[in-house]
């Protein structure tokens, strides 16, 4: 008896003995799952871990880092960017995350300029870069760009008659200058008769539409400014190019004489037949998955041949019921094949090509009224302007993150070999259950 309490006593003891050390042990889990975060991926080729490219890139930036989500509640979209973002926010904490829903704050979306369902506004240092693919080599070189040092100028050419980055009418460029400054972009007017060169910190220089024709020294400067490498954004109206027929031919740019015009656009605007509606776009970066309509009134066409070492690309045309009417706008206007060009016309062009080690970007505009504070806001035009400058702006410094994907995602079968497995499951397997089944019950029927 005395054994058997001795032994009872011992086994209360080890019981609590040892629910006293789950206890702790769980007190332990408790903690160290609170104030200590360690992940790990397991899967082939770590891809649910950031590249070392983007680690380095995250442990060198110092500014905090914000990202506001226009992206709706339903679905599991916030929720893959939540753990997209964490994957960054691991290595730097201080970046933050916010969601907007784009059906219930329709004001801040357009204030944005958020297109798309998931659309990512990622801002450093009081700049900001929309990116609406959700990846980490988009992620990582938004980042770049954003923690470059050194400030980013765009400027507009001045002393002619051009439109103005700090006037307010409306044949100026003062609204979309604010825009650009929203995305940490500085602008200022340059008069090149003030100046023996234009600035070696231009990021892009924008001529639009100069009134007056430029000095042959000016016209000189320009050329330096593009045979270094200089970025360049040429909105051009209809009439004289005011003394720029020569950087028009360094270009291979001719500019058709006459305004385009277009029936169906007139048909959709319901206003003159020379305001032209672009609702089509092609594979150029710059318009590339775009869908908003653009409105360019009184523009004019191109003729682009590209010189040697330049690689030239159509940026946007027009529709083929377009032409380039030569006539006056007055009365019946129809096409006339001995005079006008029949459309598709060229709207925009790009030229680019490879200047000591980076990508020089030029583009040339027959219009430059889109742009206007009178027609910024037509349709996408804002969206195309901000564009325009992102690209022509941007700068080659590139982080390639490799595509990391599942070896065993996709299995590739040939023909042979898919016909075997359909006769052995689709076919044999089943016989041979149903021959097995058929077997024993005869042989059970025999007993």
């Amino acid at each position: 008896m005395r054994a058997s309490r001795e032994s009872r006593f011992q086994l209360r003891l080890a019981s609590s003995g040892f629910l006293l050390l789950l206890l702790v042990i769980a007190g332990l889990l408790l903690w160290l799952s609170r104030d200590y975060h360690q992940q790990f991926d397991w899967t082939r080729g770590g891809r649910n871990t950031l590249s070392e490219a983007s680690r380095q890139l995250l442990q060198t930036l110092k500014p905090p880092v914000t990202i506001t989500a226009f992206a709706s509640t339903t679905g599991g979209l916030r929720k893959n960017i939540t753990t997209f973002v964490a994957r960054y926010q691991k290595i730097k904490p201080d970046i933050t995350l916010a969601f907007v829903d784009p059906n219930t704050d329709p004001a801040r979306v357009r204030e944005a300029g958020v297109r798309v369902d998931g659309e990512l506004v990622v801002e450093v240092g009081g700049r900001r870069e929309n990116l609406n693919q959700l990846t980490e080599e988009s992620l990582t070189n938004a980042l770049v760009r954003l923690g470059r040092s050194g400030e980013r100028w765009v400027v507009f050419l001045s002393g002619h008659g051009e439109r103005s980055p700090d006037r307010q009418a409306s044949f100026d460029l003062s609204a979309w200058a604010g825009q650009l400054a929203k995305r940490g972009l500085k602008t200022r007017a340059l008069t090149l008769g003030n100046n023996n060169a234009i600035p070696e910190n231009t990021s892009v220089l924008v001529i639009a539409g100069p009134r007056v024709k430029l000095l042959a020294g000016e016209i000189k400067q320009i050329e330096n400014y593009l045979s270094r490498g200089g970025n360049l954004l040429w909105l051009a109206d209809p009439g004289s190019l005011q003394g720029m027929q020569r950087i028009a031919e360094l270009l291979g740019v001719e500019f058709l004489r006459g305004v385009i015009v277009d029936p169906t656009s007139q048909a959709v605007t319901g206003k003159a037949a020379n305001f032209i509606v672009v609702g089509r776009y092609g594979a150029h970066p710059v318009v590339q998955g775009f869908e908003l309509p653009t409105l360019f009134p009184d523009a004019t066409g191109l003729s682009v041949q590209a010189p040697k070492g330049w690689e030239q690309q159509t940026l946007l045309d027009t529709a083929p019921t377009a032409w380039v009417e030569t006539g006056t706008l007055s009365g019946r206007i129809q096409f006339d094949a001995g005079q006008d060009f029949r459309g598709p016309v060229v709207l925009a062009t790009s030229l680019t090509r490879k200047q000591e080690g980076r990508e020089q970007r030029v583009v040339v505009f027959g219009d430059g009224d889109f742009l206007s504070n009178a027609f910024l806001a037509e349709g996408g035009n804002l969206e195309l302007g901000m564009n325009l400058i992102n690209w022509l702006g941007s700068d080659d410094s590139y982080i390639n993150v490799p595509a990391l994907t599942a070896p065993d995602a996709k299995l590739a079968l040939s023909q042979t070999s898919q016909i075997v497995i359909a006769l052995v499951f689709l076919v044999a397997l089943p016989l041979g259950l149903l021959a097995g089944g058929i077997t024993i019950w005869w042989r059970r029927r025999k007993r």
